[in-house]
């Protein structure tokens, strides 16, 4: 069918050209009177066009009347409101107010030129017009009303997109018009109709399928369209051809003439549509997939449908974009001066240059889980006037072979581009494992990695003003070359913090919560009723009295949902649904108290706070006690908390005759206690003063460092010392029966005890004990956190003004506060 149009445009053409020639023989009137003709329907035909298009832009101008509140500019108002802000305007401004104002008042209501929000142009800007070159509201502006929507390259290919549209369906109502001009007959009617009145001046066989009859001229059958019909196979249609004219009695030489054509068919394209849009579906998504790697136009470099991949996925920070500064950091001011330290070198470096120092290259922020090393990091983002660049370590472990490395040097190539930086890298132990001499499946690419990443932080790559920070709790995990000096010269510890770090947490997190007490002095008190928690521990705590407080509609938050909060993050939530019978519950009691009364009367056990038998967590009783910030622990020491924690399963025994499995946990805990005392204390004189390393939970452990015999003589000795645990709990619990009686009826009508309850039913306790925050500084200096900064940090987050200041170096820090 495409072939037949472009024929008819090749013959009109042709005419045209042949009749505009000077040299052709025809009369010269007649000819002129045919080029004014064809210049009159030219003109004509331009005329209408014109007018065609202008209608076509007046209606596009403006949206379908109802349709005008779908397309509304951001700044218009209906008329109801204009007319409520223009009488608001009278009765503000008065009667005075002139023409001018009220003009100005009107237009505000109007969007200005080039203001026309993209759900306003609904024409999709292909009738609006353009804006003059030159012009301060044309394309220089901020997407006036003649540009496309999205404006630049989405606009255009918006655009591309629908004249594409309108082509497709130009060109299939095209082809349905002139497939309209075809009639189909049958053999029969061919026969009878038109062979056989002697109209057919030829035969056209298309493609060996179907014949185009051609009629001869001035038949009145000419204006039904062409006429065709289908054969099955040229040889039978030339004999059934020959036998019918045979049968007419008509003279082989006057035979209907049989021409055979091969022409592109719309059958064919129809055939080839469903294969030609699978394969525009696979280049498109191909072209998606390779943009969404970064391979597409606009996206990283690299190209292709992996090339993004290989790229680094480190993010750079601006440092107004981040709301944590070194303010909010506390409990751990020695690593916040190390911290300080690296940000003052990038701003100050001739402070350290004029005495020959070189700034460190890394450092690595190491200690337990949820003391605050992150945050940290955080801080120095919210505190560097240069740019901070963050990843996390497992973002260079890819399934394609290769990643890894090429993202480690993308990522330092980022580096150095914006010297003087910050990289913070964090979990590092994703990347940084111990190298071994076996690979299993990634773990090559992994080390891999770890070669590359060492390449690059003291390899022939300079990293001039780039410090490299990492975060992990895992240290003994990672390769040592990882850790050496040139690389990450220091390693700073961050520790849980002490009472003082708590108390000035506490301070931090208090800030925002909204409570009558004195904060200073409610962080002191919770400093000592919280040992051993860490940063996100305290952050937990305040959190979750601020949510109890909420949830029992109260206007602040009080001293009693603070001590909620505490029992929430220790024993777990309160299970009020959890009904004991009431043997269970007698029995739980008297565990309790037997734990009780132990702790009460052994020296070197922690001071009882509060013991309680309603069930919280995977517990049915919890006793909560106050231990004090301590390093070290002697025998003694650990003996009586043997003896407490076994005072629940003696009381079970001494009461009911009976024991039961509620004393698991504790069995757990002193048995762990023993071993460690003989295998890794050296706190037995058969094993000797020798320390075992013991494996860490759910490592799997092949081999003891030790021989059968040591191991026989370890577990002897474990048995000897729980032995005598247990009968010494015994014999005291056997001498205070009457008081963990008292204990426990006492918990059986109230369910928790206090320690005030505790000096009610047994007196005061015998052995000298410290429960304030005052009693467990005292002798430490001071009541407070030192916070004191050394002289060359006092005015680490101000520029100095050096006299002998390198302008290199003044420029690469100039660089740096543009970039950040």
């Amino acid at each position: 069918m495409a072939y037949r149009v472009l024929t008819t445009a090749k013959k009109l053409e042709s005419v045209l050209i042949g009749l505009n020639r000077p040299h052709r023989t025809v009369n010269g009137p007649d000819c002129e009177q045919i080029i004014r003709s064809l210049s009159y329907l030219q003109s004509r035909s331009n005329k209408t066009w014109n007018e065609f298009i202008h209608r076509i832009q007046v209606f596009c101008e403006k949206p379908p009347k109802g349709f005008e509140k779908y397309y509304k500019p951001p700044g218009s108002t209906s008329a109801s409101q204009q007319k409520h802000a223009n009488k608001a305007e009278q009765s503000a401004g008065g009667k005075d107010a002139g023409p001018a104002e009220q003009s100005g008042s009107s237009t505000q209501s109007t969007a200005p030129p080039g203001a026309t929000s993209r759900k306003n142009d609904w024409n999709l800007g292909m009738f609006s017009p353009q804006p003059a070159r030159g012009n301060k509201g044309g394309s220089s502006g901020g997407g006036g009303s003649g540009r496309p929507i999205g404006g630049g390259e989405d606009g255009d290919k918006e655009k591309m997109l629908i004249f594409g549209a309108l082509a497709g369906v130009a060109l299939i109502s095209a082809i349905a018009f002139f497939e309209m001009g075809y009639k189909e007959i049958a053999w029969k009617e061919f026969v009878n109709n038109y062979l056989a009145r002697g109209i057919v001046d030829k035969l056209e066989v298309v493609n060996k399928k179907w014949v185009r009859v051609k009629l001869t001229p001035g038949n009145a059958t000419d204006s039904s369209g062409v006429l065709w019909f289908n054969i099955g196979s040229v040889d039978s249609f030339e004999r059934n051809l020959e036998n019918v004219q045979t049968d007419m009695n008509i003279e082989p030489v006057n035979f209907v003439p049989v021409i055979y054509r091969s022409e592109l068919e719309a059958s064919s394209l129809t055939g080839l549509l469903p294969t030609l849009l699978i394969i525009g579906f696979l280049v498109y998504m191909m072209r998606r997939s390779s943009e969404m790697m970064g391979g597409g136009r606009g996206g990283r470099r690299g190209g292709g449908l992996f090339g993004g991949v290989m790229q680094s996925t480190a993010k750079l920070i601006n440092a107004n974009e981040i709301n944590v500064g070194f303010k909010d950091v506390a409990g751990c001011e020695e690593a916040k001066i190390e911290i300080m330290e690296f940000v003052n070198f990038l701003k100050n470096p001739q402070q350290y240059i004029d005495l020959g120092a070189k700034i460190p290259k890394g450092a690595m922020l190491t200690g337990p889980p949820g003391t605050g090393k992150t945050l940290l990091a955080k801080a120095t983002a919210g505190e560097a006037n240069v740019p901070f660049i963050t990843v996390s370590g497992s973002e260079f472990l890819e399934m394609f072979v290769g990643v890894g490395p090429s993202r480690v040097r993308d990522m330092f190539a980022m580096a150095r581009k914006n010297a003087p930086c910050i990289l913070f890298i964090d979990e590092i132990d994703a990347v940084g494992r111990k190298r071994g001499g076996k690979s299993f499946g990634g773990h090559s690419e992994q080390e891999n990695t770890l070669n590359q990443l060492l390449v690059e932080m003291d390899g022939f790559n300079t990293t001039t003003n780039v410090v490299v920070l990492a975060a992990t709790n895992r240290v003994d995990i990672l390769d040592k070359a990882l850790l050496r000096p040139g690389r990450f010269d220091r390693q700073i510890y961050v520790p849980a913090p002490d009472i003082k770090g708590r108390a000035s947490i506490f301070k931090v997190h208090l800030g925002p919560l909204k409570t009558d007490l004195d904060k200073t002095d409610l962080a002191r008190k919770m400093a000592a009723l919280t040992p051993g928690f860490t940063g996100a521990d305290i952050a937990n705590v305040c959190n979750e009295a601020a949510l109890i407080a909420a949830r029992d509609l109260n206007e602040s938050i009080v001293m009693k949902h603070f001590e909620q909060a505490i029992e929430r993050v220790i024993a777990g939530m309160e299970k009020k649904t959890n009904v004991l019978s009431p043997e269970e519950k007698r029995t739980v009691a008297y565990h309790e108290a037997g734990h009780a009364v132990c702790g009460w009367f052994l020296e070197h056990s922690d001071p009882l706070l509060k013991v309680s038998i309603i069930p919280r967590g995977k517990g049915l009783g919890y006793a909560q006690y106050l231990p004090k910030d301590q390093y070290l622990l002697t025998t003694e020491q650990l003996y009586d908390r043997m003896c407490m924690t076994l005072g629940g399963r003696v009381s079970e025994e001494i009461f009911f005759e009976r024991i039961t499995t509620g004393a698991q946990d504790d069995l757990k805990k002193i048995t762990d206690s023993a071993y460690a005392q003989i295998t890794r204390f050296g706190m037995n004189k058969k094993v000797g003063n020798v320390s075992f390393d013991s494996s860490q939970p759910g490592d799997p452990m092949f081999t003891k460092p030790y021989s059968e015999q040591t191991a026989q003589i370890i577990d002897e000795e474990v048995r000897a010392l729980i032995d005598r645990a247990y009968v010494r709990t015994k014999e005291l619990l056997t001498k205070h029966r009457a008081d963990v009686e008292k204990v426990a009826e006492r918990l059986l009508k109230n369910e928790i005890l206090s320690r005030d309850d505790m000096i009610e039913l047994l007196g005061k306790r015998p052995f000298p004990e410290k429960s304030t925050y005052e009693e467990f500084v005292e002798g430490t200096g001071s009541f407070e956190e030192d916070t004191t900064l050394p002289d060359g940090l006092a005015s680490w987050n101000k520029e100095k003004e050096g006299k002998g200041k390198e302008p290199s170096a003044k420029g690469e820090l100039e660089d740096g506060k543009v970039k950040a």
